[in-house]
């Protein structure tokens, strides 16, 4: 097995870009969350907020109806786009041109949502991240994976990984798995786990931030929200994966002496991304 290059502030400032300073919001990118369904719109409000945190001049998300006023009451820097139906995503039609897009939080598999993933990945040209129920949507309909794009960036949890690549019995097995998964379908892997691990082809990348804290609800939704952010500065997706991951990770370790393992949320993430990149900063 190759080693795993080590995601520290060393591999960080290679690809870290500072902000220019005559930046302007049409510039800084332009991302688009799609997902929520009935009873998970907090998952799109998760994801959308810390896209804006990671520095994307504008998001839009396209919801069901019934999350319209909470998104808007909620992030009322964010942009709502609606489907036509009330609870579900059903048809995802936008006439924006985003220049990245992130796919799958609080999405449900409802039939017509499986469909209208399908209807758009035939199409979408823009680059991607796919996470949680695209995923298991893609996992169940593995011919969808043909129609990823070269360089779309996958988020899955051990067992949304499972559903792709098949059950494992050791970690090397896993890895091996993974990479051939990753060369096949020409997709970078971001292995959510302890430490979280990026494949892209033969390459591995092992981050070195993160702790415990990280394990609670919502803390994913708020990883696609950050790379989508990264993606849509135009930063390569190696490097949107990388510099998302090792950010995440940062803001845990930020935030632990304050919260202790047990209090910190997915929200705490979003609150810390700010100190986060400060610290980058100060290595600089």
């Amino acid at each position: 097995m190759t080693n795993p290059i080590y995601i520290d502030q060393k591999e960080i400032l290679k690809r870290y870009k500072q902000p220019d300073k005559h930046t302007h919001k049409g510039i800084q990118g332009h991302a688009l969350i799609i997902g929520g369904s009935y009873g998970k719109i907090g998952a799109v409000s998760l994801s959308s907020k810390a896209c804006l945190k990671t520095g994307c001049g504008l998001v839009t998300v396209f919801i069901p109806k019934c999350g319209y006023t909470i998104l808007q009451t909620a992030i009322p820097e964010v942009i709502v786009l609606t489907d036509i139906q009330e609870e579900i995503i059903s048809d995802i039609t936008f006439e924006i041109t985003p220049q990245a897009i992130g796919i799958g939080p609080g999405l449900g598999q409802a039939v017509e949502t499986q469909n209208a993933l399908y209807q758009f990945l035939k199409t979408n040209r823009i680059p991607l991240v796919v996470d949680a129920d695209a995923l298991n949507i893609i996992s169940k309909n593995k011919k969808l994976l043909a129609l990823l794009q070269p360089k779309t960036i996958i988020t899955p949890h051990p067992k949304e990984l499972e559903r792709l690549i098949g059950k494992w019995d050791s970690e090397e097995e896993k890895m091996r798995k993974a990479i051939s998964f990753s060369k096949q379908y020409q997709v970078i892997i971001v292995m959510k786990g302890a430490p979280t691990q990026i494949i892209d082809g033969e390459t591995v990348y092992q981050n070195t931030t993160g702790n415990a804290a990280l394990a609670t609800a919502g803390t994913g939704d708020v990883l696609t929200g950050m790379i989508t952010s990264l993606l849509a500065q135009s930063y390569e997706p190696i490097a949107a994966a990388i510099l998302g991951v090792y950010l995440h990770g940062l803001t845990a370790d930020i935030a632990l002496p304050e919260t202790g393992y047990q209090s910190f949320i997915a929200s705490d993430v979003i609150a810390n991304i700010g100190k986060a990149f400060l610290s980058l900063e100060k290595l600089e």
